[in-house]
């Protein structure tokens, strides 16, 4: 059974950093595509960044430059370094896995649907 918990979210004040993670349990497919997706209060679901099974990384517009997507050296661990935090920010944020047939690199961040969802961890930017 796959599983993905989130954390590190919590509160922070605008230009502040953190750290989210995805611990990944029972996935074992060789391809696929794995990201970050945030929703903020009266907002529709948003992908925000993605690494494919090669670690091809992709962001949305919004937080490039800001964030980095990464995988722990076991691969059963995403994570999200978020830097320079803006009020926008705060959301509900999401870990997401699929499996794919190949690597889709910068796909995957427009990728739909994503299978295998967490349970969310919130981000609140103060100004």
């Amino acid at each position: 059974q796959v599983q993905l918990v989130e954390s590190g979210g919590g509160s922070v004040q605008s230009g502040g950093s953190l750290r989210l993670s995805c611990a990944v349990s029972g996935y074992t497919y060789s391809n696929y595509c794995m990201g970050w997706f945030r929703q903020g209060p009266g907002k529709e679901r948003e992908g925000v960044a993605a690494i494919d099974s090669v670690g091809v990384t992709s962001y949305a517009d919004s937080v490039k430059g800001r964030f980095t997507i990464s995988r722990g050296n076991a691969k059963n661990t995403l994570y999200l370094q978020m830097n320079s935090l803006k009020p926008e920010d705060t959301a509900m944020y999401y870990c997401a896995a699929d499996p794919t047939i190949e690597g889709l690199g910068v796909m995957c961040l427009a990728r739909r649907p994503y299978n295998y969802w967490g349970q969310g961890t919130q981000v609140t930017v103060s100004s």
